[in-house]
């Protein structure tokens, strides 16, 4: 990953958030406002992710082993299954549950608005913390476009096999967007006197993380499960099969992601009735070496041969 515009754009990410946390919970100390310290756990929730997305992204390219033949490349997923988990808990219920005890605090008569230079610091810190975040979401989103094509950000994120890119994604975007719900709480909470703009806009932030985190948590299960190979690269395969010499027709293919970029295919493969043990086996050879070609993440290959047999179903020809 050191090379990939994933990693660029965490590493951009953890950068603004970790610098971003300690400057929220030093507002927070001054002023006491809520929506400062649903924030700053936001931001130290995020950058922990961060840390989990390198480590996870670390971890996965560790050679294959006797136990893990397939390699380690789907422990990805695996920390990016928990980044949601650490969204959700930290970030999101925290978040509620501090808008519930700041209501419970100002209905009791226990919680006073601060006067004086201090209770204008959390919007110097939350511009600051907007410019910081917006630049950190740039990265996010040059890195995707590189990669995403013509789709939209929405199937990006629905469709990408490298969890890293649509995760920050996903996390500037709701980082952004509690910033804006905190900017205005508390600058409605400072022109008003209500607090109860503060306990709104921290209750804002704990539902966008929630909802941010059952996203992500849905995306990432399903790599978890395994997913197929894109339908690019699916026609790329079948493509490929389809000019390799001695091989009549594709019967039927499954394609599993192992990884990111480790792609598992195992397909049974018509060949000529007359076809001599020699001449199936360079088929099949020749049938793996254009996959490989194709589809360079078809990392795993296993071709099955077969006569088509004119009692059973036809199968489909090959077409690109």
């Amino acid at each position: 990953m050191a090379a990939d515009g994933g990693t660029k754009a965490v590493v951009a990410a953890l950068l603004a958030n970790s610098g971003i946390a300690v400057t929220k919970f030093a507002a927070f100390f001054l002023t006491g406002i809520s929506s400062m310290l649903a924030e700053a756990i936001h931001s130290v929730a995020d950058a922990g992710n961060q840390g989990l997305l390198l480590l996870g992204g670390k971890r996965a390219k560790r050679s294959a082993s006797e136990e893990h033949p397939f390699g380690y490349g789907r422990e990805r997923y695996v920390y990016a299954f928990i980044v949601a988990i650490v969204l959700f808990s930290v970030g999101g219920l925290f978040a509620l549950y501090e808008a519930w005890h700041k209501y419970h605090e100002i209905a009791e008569g226990h919680s006073e608005l601060g006067s004086g230079w201090k209770q204008w610091v959390p919007l110097v810190v939350l511009a600051i913390a907007i410019v910081l975040e917006s630049f950190s979401f740039r990265t996010a989103i040059q890195e995707t476009d590189k990669v995403k094509g013509n789709a939209s950000y929405a199937e990006f994120v629905r469709r990408a096999k490298k969890p890293e890119l649509p995760v920050i994604l996903l996390e500037d975007l709701a980082a952004l967007l509690g910033l804006v719900f905190a900017f205005v709480a508390v600058s409605l909470m400072l022109i008003t006197g209500n607090q109860y703009f503060d306990v709104a806009g921290t209750a804002l932030i704990g539902v966008l993380l929630v909802v941010v985190a059952v996203v992500l948590a849905i995306e990432t299960k399903s790599l978890l499960l395994g997913e197929a190979a894109s339908p690019q690269a699916q026609r790329a395969i079948v493509a490929a099969l389809s000019e390799a010499p001695g091989i009549d027709r594709l019967i039927h293919m499954k394609t599993l992601h192992l990884g990111p970029e480790e792609l598992l295919v195992g397909a049974k493969v018509a060949v000529p009735e007359a076809s001599t043990a020699t001449q199936v086996a360079e088929a099949i050879d020749a049938a793996e070496a254009a996959i490989r070609a194709a589809e360079p993440t078809a990392t795993v290959i296993y071709l099955e041969p077969d006569i088509l047999r004119v009692a059973e179903a036809p199968a489909e020809p090959l077409a690109p």
